[in-house]
């Protein structure tokens, strides 16, 4: 035991000296990489776009390196010099999910993405990395960044307004969720800001999120389009609208997405931001979330309150579909000799890394989907879009079904550790 402690003792001033303070290396505003991924079903790479300075970061100052594992890609900042480590986050975009559609197999293709960090002081080494063979993040691309370069975008960003729905203090001790509207037009735009606060609520009344409510600031951009609605294929409807939402994305009816994130960003950096929420100006069911990317609903539709709880789960933690029955874009999305990253799901390859700890000592692994284990935290068949060897916490839950205000105990546990990352507590 004393052996121990000596260790402990030697091992604690690095691991304090590892940590990252924020002001000695950030400004309070954002950097914003834009670049094209490209590639197909086996391959893509990065190029270059521009970078731009934004006015505002609202993340939190006290974790500047990300403690979780969630996300198909991770961005990385290294200080130039030293070669220390400064900023990481992991997050998805459309392409890794559009690499595993049937036209990824026939088609070269290119989508636009951005990633955002606090902006550096100094010259700083920008890496991007992708999940590789085996889950293991591997580098794929870097760049060399002096933020006093005079080819970076100041540009202001688009002078929209924009109303606080929900103000609970200051953006860098909060959760930061602004709503844009898509198909929205300047005739309609006290509508959105009606929906706006409806959907605020809806996110508000729900656990874990109803139990934190002060942690959430909620912000609006006024911006129109064009037109009324959004683009649906299906129909013959193409729409003028600002961020270009649209349904049949991946060619999945229900997919409602954008693949116009320059747009959405664009946007988004007329007010300070933690998650962005693109609320589309239809009645039609559908809808979509990818990981520290965006979340996007319609206004008017029934199922309103369970979609923006199960989409931000999506967007805010990573969490993954529990469903197994339903039409989705991808083909054997999770590999079945590999653990998922996702919170929610297993394939048992390494289960004592999730949920197990959480569980009765005596459910049975798996545990079977009948009426004595309704209620129970256990390890049900089913989940990732398919019906054999991906697993699920609960029977049921909002993940899985369209349920409001039903977060297993696992899923409502990676929640309030995101919302406690963002806020800086413990």
């Amino acid at each position: 035991m004393k052996t121990l402690i000596i260790l402990l003792a030697l091992l604690l001033p690095a691991a304090a000296g590892s940590q990252v303070k924020f002001d000695d290396w950030f400004t309070p505003q954002t950097l914003r990489f834009d670049y094209i991924r490209a590639g197909n079903d086996r391959t893509n790479e990065i190029f270059f776009q521009e970078l731009k300075k934004e006015p505002a970061w609202s993340g939190n100052k006290k974790s500047c390196i990300d403690p979780f594992e969630y996300g198909h890609y991770r961005y990385i900042l290294f200080d130039s010099a030293s070669g220390k480590m400064i900023y990481s986050r992991g997050y998805n975009t459309l392409y890794d999910e559009w690499q595993s559609t049937p036209e990824a197999k026939t088609l070269n293709r290119g989508l636009y993405e951005t990633v955002v960090t606090p902006y550096p002081k100094k010259s700083v080494r920008l890496e991007l990395h992708e999940r590789g063979a085996g889950g293991i993040m591997k580098k794929q691309f870097e760049l060399y960044i002096n933020p006093d370069n005079m080819y970076i975008n100041r540009e202001a960003p688009s002078k929209y307004p924009v109303t606080k729905v929900i103000d609970n203090g200051d953006p860098l001790e909060k959760v930061d969720i602004v709503f844009l509207p898509d198909g929205y037009t300047k005739d309609e735009m006290e509508r959105f800001l009606s929906d706006s606060k409806e959907y605020a609520q809806y996110l508000l009344d729900c656990s874990p999120f109803k139990e934190n409510k002060t942690k959430f600031n909620f912000w609006a951009v006024q911006a129109p389009s064009d037109e009324s609605g959004v683009d649906n294929p299906g129909t013959g409807a193409w729409k003028n609208s600002i961020v270009n939402s649209g349904y049949y994305s991946l060619d999945v009816e229900r997919y409602l997405m954008t693949y116009d994130i320059r747009s959405v960003r664009n946007l988004a950096g007329a007010t300070p931001y933690d998650n962005i929420v693109i609320i589309s100006n239809s009645d039609k069911y559908g809808g979509g979330a990818i990981y520290n990317y965006y979340t996007s609903i319609p206004n008017r539709n029934n199922d309103g309150p369970y979609l923006i709880v199960h989409e931000f789960g999506h967007h805010f933690c990573a969490l993954g579909d529990e469903y197994y029955t339903s039409q989705v874009s991808v083909d054997d999305y999770y590999k079945l000799n590999l653990e998922p990253y996702e919170a929610n799901l297993t394939t048992l390859v390494n289960f004592d890394g999730k949920w197990k700890y959480m569980m009765d000592k005596n459910t049975p692994i798996p545990t079977p989907s009948t009426p004595e284990y309704k209620d129970k935290l256990g390890v049900f068949e089913g989940g990732g879009y398919v019906a054999k060897g991906v697993y699920r916490p609960k029977q049921d839950c909002t993940m899985k079904s369209r349920t409001y205000n039903n977060f297993c105990p696992v899923c409502a546990k990676a929640l309030i550790e995101m919302i406690n990352y963002y806020t800086g507590d413990k």
